[in-house]
């Protein structure tokens, strides 16, 4: 008799149906698992022998072979350890024949017959819900399969003995519960930095519009201090958007205990980070920190500094909003839309545009035009907004904490967002959240240029030397000056506003 469980393989966050078959048989004594599985696949069987014999059951001296089908399909990880030994102990009979039948089954096994956390846990419980199924998982990833349906079946035992018991009806495991993260500490806010009104106006149109944004400054002019504040101003994550997002963490396995949370995520890595490390890959295709920002920030501070063909590799995920990651056996694809804000000095002594500054290296001019030629010209023509940023003078670090601070600027945020989405709703464009998400079909729909505004577009189009996409990004970051305004059409004075976080063209040609 051939026992058939339920799990899954993954490719991205698309959790794909795999069949585990088990059969016992007479013949020389051995345990083959075949169905092209990785090294951890094939050392399940090591687990699998150790954890039975300490729950108290014992393999049968017979053959016993595992095919894990569709044969051509990849496995990777440890979580096949679980419905393997189900599967065992179904065929031996010491569960009943009907016991896994409607459930998919994913978990590892320890040596002594616990069940071990195992990524990816979420989109496992999602395509079982969606095919009707309910879903065994270890204990400490059962509060994360809880948001998957409130509907669905979901069993999560700490160990064999447990899940053995519960199917035997002598112990009656319950169902998890969904878990929210809870945040300590004391909260970034806007009210922190003194002075340095616009880049907090640059920040907060950012918010507005999901718009990207470059702060280029002097060091200690709080650069990091205002990115890291953007999450305090931005919206929490609507439904659709939490599950997306806690898919792509759950596959990483950066979901501990299983708890999810509203809050945007924000991705700040260092500036020795590869390309793999940034867009994804690796000998498993894990997703990277674009991924990992998905519908939140990924913040790049010391700009320059991080590897040139790394930050050309988020050219297309900053268009698209995807990353494919194309291995010799295996493609995968993950959601990338993020919002990049980014912050680097002008020069490498950070000085550059100080008044009586002398380089070392000659006029500071050429030191920020060696400095800046690291930045490719098409990375640059993707930022909205280019914004410089002074250094804080002592007459304003002794002044008292400004009167506004994160809670007023979300207020506007979260209005313009509400404008945003009632717009593109309108128009037949549910997925468009913000004016950055917009193409530019889209947000030529939404404007109407009077005179001056189509006669300044156009003079500043020739004088800046804006590209086709310059010239869209310029309308939707116009487009978000107006909804936080709450003006309804796109006026000369957004126009004049949006045009001047445009970098100079000859800025723009000499970094390309």
């Amino acid at each position: 008799m051939v026992v058939r469980v339920a799990t899954v393989a993954f490719e991205g966050i698309e959790a794909r149906p795999v069949d585990v078959q088990v059969m016992i048989s007479n013949g020389s004594v051995v345990f083959n698992v075949v169905g092209l599985g990785d090294k951890a696949v094939a050392e399940s069987r090591e687990r699998v022998r150790s954890a039975l014999v300490a729950s108290g059951l014992s393999l049968p001296a017979k053959r016993i072979t595992v095919n894990l089908a569709p044969a051509d399909l990849p496995k990777e990880g440890s979580h096949y350890d679980l419905p393997i030994a189900l599967g065992v102990m179904v065929a031996m009979g010491a569960l009943p024949s009907d016991a896994l039948e409607g459930f998919t089954v994913l978990g590892e096994l320890a040596l002594d017959g616990a069940i071990a956390p195992v990524s990816g846990v979420l989109p496992a419980a999602v395509a079982a819900s969606a095919r009707g199924m309910g879903l065994i998982c270890p204990a400490e990833c059962g509060p994360e399969a809880a948001w998957a349906s409130e509907d669905m079946a979901v069993i999560a035992p700490r160990n064999l003995i447990q899940i053995a018991n519960h199917f035997r009806g002598t112990q009656v495991l319950s169902r998890p519960r969904p878990a929210v993260k809870a945040f300590t500490g004391d909260p970034l806010d806007l009210r922190d930095i003194k002075g340095q009104e616009s880049a907090k106006r640059a920040l907060e149109i950012a918010a507005a519009g999901g718009h990207n944004l470059l702060f280029n400054g002097p060091p200690g002019a709080g650069k990091s201090m205002l990115a890291a504040r953007l999450p305090s101003i931005l919206p929490p994550l609507a439904p659709g958007e939490l599950l997306e997002v806690s898919m792509i963490h759950s596959v990483a396995g950066n979901l501990a205990g299983g708890q999810l949370t509203d809050r945007r995520p924000f991705r700040a890595p260092h500036h020795s980070a590869s390309m793999a490390a940034l867009v994804g890959g690796g000998p498993h295709a894990k997703p990277g920190e674009a991924s990992l920002a998905h519908h939140g920030v990924l913040f790049l501070d010391e700009l320059p500094e991080f590897q040139a063909p790394a930050l050309d590799a988020l050219r297309q995920p900053l268009e698209s909003g995807e990353i494919a990651i194309s291995r010799a056996n295996r493609r995968c694809t993950y959601p990338a839309r993020f919002q990049l804000i980014a912050a680097m000095n002008p020069c490498r002594c950070g000085l550059a545009n100080e008044p009586g500054h002398r380089c070392q290296k000659g006029a500071p001019q050429r030191c920020a035009q060696l400095y800046q030629n690291r930045i490719s010209g098409p990375f640059l023509d993707r930022i909205d907004l280019h914004l410089e940023v002074p250094a804080i003078r002592a007459s304003d670090l002794i002044l008292p904490p400004p009167v506004e601070g994160s809670a007023e600027a979300a207020a506007r945020v979260a209005q313009a967002r509400d404008i945003q989405r009632a717009r593109y709703r309108a128009l037949g464009h549910d997925a468009v959240a913000c004016n950055a998400m917009a193409t530019a079909a889209i947000i030529e729909q939404t404007i109407r240029l009077d005179d001056s505004g189509s006669k300044l577009i156009r003079e500043a189009s020739e004088r800046l030397r804006l590209s086709a996409r310059g010239f869209h990004r310029v309308l939707k970051l116009a487009r978000t000056i107006a909804d936080l305004q709450g003006a309804p059409d796109v006026l000369r004075a957004h126009l004049a506003e949006a045009l001047s976080y445009r970098p100079l063209a000859d800025r723009t040609s000499a970094a390309a």
